[in-house]
């Protein structure tokens, strides 16, 4: 069954309880930390956004693995994969798909583009012209593409992780504000440890090639029952209080001429929910919420020009709504 056709007609498989979806997810976990070596907090991260039904932006030098931890993902996970490689040449229609002439019936026949999948990943996305980001815009927000006038309906799950090289500007088109918006959240990878770093040599050579076999632990239907089970996580209304208190505060520092806005208020509950399920937990603590701030907030935020002249990194300014803000006792 193609992705495409499942999202339409399959039945919803029923919701695991929340343990086992844990179980799923740390199975996950798991596989995916076989070929990535040395990065289970970010994997964790990635995949919390991921069960969360958003879209991931990693943000990192070239060669830490981003490619890597995105195939490696939709593999462990049972997910149909696409990739693209945004180039300055990229046209909308190459990612949505295009309408062509089928010479057998000489009718116009649309043939799907690499958005139709369950995972796609945006390699330099910030390589990519302003008209197809904001086809692309439109896949992550609506989850659907329109073509010719006509909206087509893209499958369920339907997942972005897009990757930038922030040390390059020279042919790039930064993303704009209403774009970064669009994602769950953004991190980076970062380098290895050394020990890390060792073991991934080793690894290599006694496994005698490059590629990591890895084994589907779930199926797409699961994966997206996982996501439903979500909604049973517990978030106390003292705590909602509380992250609307730590957006608000964004929007109060010196420091910045736009906060966050209340998107990423729901981003940063919905992260937390998939925080306290992959450590096992029915309900939501301020600590996921601490956790979950800078990834969800950080790139919703726009510097003021003398933050900016100063290079102060957004994550700092979040992180001191974070430090100033008390948490809820007893929760």
């Amino acid at each position: 069954m193609t992705s495409s056709t499942r999202g339409s007609t399959a039945p919803p498989t029923a919701a695991p309880t929340l343990r086992e979806s844990a179980d799923i997810a740390h199975a996950i976990v798991d596989e995916v930390c076989r070929a990535v070596v040395g990065k289970r907090e970010v994997i964790r991260l990635i995949l919390a956004g991921l069960l969360a039904d958003g879209h991931v932006l990693l943000d990192d030098v070239p060669g830490v693995a981003k490619t890597l931890t995105a195939r490696s993902i939709a593999a462990a996970a049972g997910l149909e994969f696409s990739r693209v490689q945004f180039t300055p040449d990229v046209l909308p229609a190459d990612i949505t798909g295009s309408l062509v002439l089928d010479l057998a019936t000489r009718k116009p026949e649309f043939r799907p583009g690499p958005v139709f999948t369950d995972l796609l990943l945006a390699d330099e996305v910030n390589r990519a012209p302003a008209k197809t980001q904001a086809a692309l815009l439109e896949a992550m927000q609506e989850r659907q593409v329109t073509v010719d006038g006509v909206a087509k309906k893209l499958p369920s799950p339907f997942l972005v992780i897009a990757t930038q090289n922030p040390i390059e500007s020279e042919g790039t088109y930064p993303l704009p504000e209403a774009q970064l918006d669009r994602f769950l959240l953004r991190t980076t990878m970062g380098y290895p440890s050394e020990t890390d770093e060792v073991a991934l040599l080793a690894d290599r050579i006694q496994r005698r090639t490059d590629e990591v076999a890895l084994r589907a632990v779930c199926d797409p239907e699961t994966f997206t029952a996982v996501q439903r089970s979500l909604e049973d996580v517990h978030v106390d209304p003292r705590l909602l209080e509380y992250c609307v208190s730590l957006v608000r505060a964004t929007r109060e520092e010196s420091q910045l001429d736009v906060g966050s806005s209340p998107r990423g208020t729901l981003a940063l509950v919905k992260l937390t929910r998939a925080a306290a399920l992959l450590d096992g937990r029915d309900h939501v603590g301020p600590d996921d919420v601490r956790a979950m701030a800078i990834p969800a907030l950080a790139h919703r935020v726009v510097l003021s020009d003398e933050a900016w002249a100063r290079r102060v990194a957004p994550g700092d300014v979040v992180r001191r709504a974070v430090d100033r803000i008390p948490a809820p006792l007893g929760v």
